[in-house]
Formats: structure tokens, C-alpha cells, sequence
């Protein structure tokens, strides 16, 4: 019987170039010029472009319910946003503020309000009365438990 020997290469990563910010000298990409005229079009026309008409949340009556993405299209529209950019920059603004009072810290927004966390501590069981019979019950343990406060501020509340 015969073995039959197998050869094993091992291939190496081609070495680095010693200054990756020169090229090398050869023809121009056709590219960059189109690049370029599509630029110059983009241009004119943001020079030329009428100003987006206002949303419609803000010009007819208040819906019942304002949300964030209402939020965000009136901020959007009022700052020269575009509206997917607004609404992605209000969820991570909530989502800033959930992870830092998850922290324990406070969030004072002026003219608004102070959120915190509030920690209620847990109770004992203990015994107690029915006020209508005088009967006496047992009143379970509770659990320690968070909740998120939120107090207004003076000039907030002034406004209202």
C-alpha cells in the first residue's frame, strides 16, 4: 500500500503599506468627476429649493395626544432637520434619560422639570384593624419598589 503525501501551503497576509495616504501614480478614476458634477447639482438645487411646507400637526388644531415623533417633526421643521434625523435624535435622548436615572442620578431640564427615582423601601409585615368591625387582619409585606418622579418647575407651572 502506498501513503499518499499531501502538501500544505500556508498562505501570509500580504505586508502593509509603509504610507497608506499616497497613491500610486497612475490614470484618474472618471469617478471623482461625476462625483463632482453630481455635487454641483445637489448644490443648486438646495440654493434653489423652496422651504419645506410646515407639518401638518402644526397647522391645523393640536392632536389630543402629542407624541414624540410630533416632538420631533416640529423640532425637525424649526431647526432645518429632517424628520427621520429628528425622531432617531429624540430616541436617543429618552433613551440618555432612562439610562442615566437607571444610574440613580437626576435629570433638571430647565423651564421643565426634575426627573428622579424614587425608592420606596420594603415594609414588614405587620397587623392592623378594620376600621368598619374592628376586626383585626394581617397586612402582608411589601416589596422595596422604584418609581420615576416628576416635578414641575416653577416657570412651567406658571405657564400652565
Amino acid at each position: 500500500m502506498a501513503t499518499r503525501q499531501v502538501k500544505t501551503v500556508r498562505k501570509t497576509a500580504p505586508a502593509a503599506r509603509s504610507n497608506p495616504i499616497r497613491k500610486t501614480p497612475g490614470k484618474p478614476k472618471a469617478a471623482p468627476a461625476v462625483l463632482k458634477l453630481v455635487t454641483t447639482k445637489e448644490a443648486n438645487k438646495e440654493r434653489t429649493a423652496t422651504p419645506a411646507p410646515k407639518p401638518a400637526s402644526m397647522t391645523g388644531p393640536l392632536p389630543p395626544i402629542v407624541t414624540l415623533k410630533h416632538l420631533a417633526e416640529w423640532a425637525g421643521y424649526n431647526h432645518g432637520i429632517a424628520k427621520k434625523q429628528a425622531i432617531e435624535m429624540f430616541t436617543g435622548f429618552v433613551a440618555d434619560i432612562g439610562r442615566v436615572l437607571k444610574k440613580g442620578s437626576k435629570i433638571r431640564i430647565p423651564n421643565l422639570g426634575v426627573l428622579q427615582v424614587r425608592i420606596r423601601p420594603a415594609r414588614p409585615a405587620r397587623k392592623g384593624r378594620n376600621p368598619a368591625t374592628g376586626e383585626e387582619i394581617k397586612i402582608k409585606a411589601s416589596k422595596a419598589s422604584k418609581k420615576v418622579a416628576f416635578r414641575v418647575a416653577k416657570g412651567l407651572s406658571e405657564t400652565i
